[in-house]
């Protein structure tokens, strides 16, 4: 197969996909896994807690394996594929970014609220400076206007973001709305435009052939669908639908089916699937990573998921706040119990 590529895949399966199985992912796991995506010839594949790095706390989830060793057991079998990590300033900071870069890792991805790029600078710069491809990557895009998102995506380029990604980290955007947000920053930026979706709304391909159409050249995909919330851009889905239309990925397309069949599948807990809750996430537009700690609190608070995520949704509650979701079941029930005895 050609390596030819007319846009390039980041792979976000272990690093996005570590929210559905809780951060629980193995050493063994991700070798087997970034072995085989990078004998399907990945580009990109990106390997870190599922909040980036420095994320494996009470508040986002403990890790059952230290990141860092799965960082290097990625790199040490990926091959030509490239080790990418995810970061949020105020989570990870610049010393865990530079210890993966002393791993082996080839690309920092910093990840900002949709209209807080100004705390990208500090990670952006290091990252460039430690010799890493650098993006800057605005979450929960539905969130911010077409003007703003690309204010901040140019912040993020003037900080030396070499692709700036639109993230639909709630699956909330629809395929117009992508595609007018990829034409503005092509228009505006003159670095590449990426895209990120999830699927809550069973939009993530729609959404994601917008943003091809409209001009970005960096796309994600998390192979089975293995993300948080119903999942990201089903990326061996993808490579076929682009060889359809003729576009390069430069990825074995039996070989990316092989290793969604063989060896992620096997690793689920349950299917990737648009339940009641994931649609709630997509339909309220609240962050997809929120999933299962809005279903920890349901259950202990005894209430309905989906009030705890519409309430989440009304609040305009953000990546960072997944303290807020115990507080508002903890409200909801209070108010349930005092409605029961009136």
């Amino acid at each position: 197969m050609s390596k030819e590529r007319d846009l390039f895949i980041t792979e976000v399966a272990l690093r996005d996909g570590s929210h559905a199985i809780a951060h629980q992912y193995t050493v063994d796991q991700v070798v087997s896994i970034a072995k085989a995506l990078g004998e399907a010839n990945v580009p990109y594949i990106e390997v870190s807690h599922g909040d980036g790095l420095g994320g494996s706390s009470l508040q986002y989830g403990l890790s059952r394996t230290n990141e860092m060793e799965l960082i290097e057991a990625a790199v040490s079998v990926a091959g030509d594929s490239k080790i990418a990590v995810l970061i949020l300033p105020g989570i990870g900071t610049v010393k865990e970014l530079k210890q993966a870069a002393s791993l082996g890792a080839k690309m920092a991805r910093v990840a900002t609220h949709v209209t807080e790029a100004d705390v990208s600078a500090q990670h952006l710069q290091t990252a460039k400076e430690l010799g890493l491809e650098t993006v800057g990557f605005l979450m929960m895009a539905h969130m911010a206007p077409v003007e703003k998102l690309v204010e901040q995506a140019k912040l993020m380029e003037s900080y030396g973001a070499d692709t700036v990604y639109i993230v639909d980290s709630a699956g909330a955007l629809l395929p117009d709305q992508v595609r007018e947000r990829v034409h503005a920053l092509r228009q505006s930026l003159t670095v590449n435009v990426g895209f990120h979706g999830h699927n809550n709304l069973s939009l993530a391909m729609a959404n994601t052939m917008a943003a091809i159409e409209a001009g970005a050249k960096r796309i994600d995909g998390s192979i089975r669908c293995l993300g948080a919330g119903a999942g990201n851009t089903q990326t061996e889905v993808l490579v076929a639908v682009l060889e359809k239309l003729g576009i390069r990925t430069g990825i074995d397309l039996y070989k990316i089916m092989d290793v969604a069949e063989e060896i992620v599948a096997p690793i689920l807990t349950t299917p990737q699937e648009i339940t009641r809750d994931n649609l709630v996430l997509g339909y309220a537009g609240v962050y997809s990573s929120f999933l299962l700690h809005a279903q920890r609190a349901a259950k202990r608070f005894q209430l309905d998921s989906r009030d705890i995520l519409m309430e989440l949704g009304q609040r305009k509650v953000v990546g960072g706040q997944e303290d807020m979701i115990v507080d508002i079941a903890a409200e909801q029930a209070r108010r349930k119990s005092q409605a029961a005895v009136n």
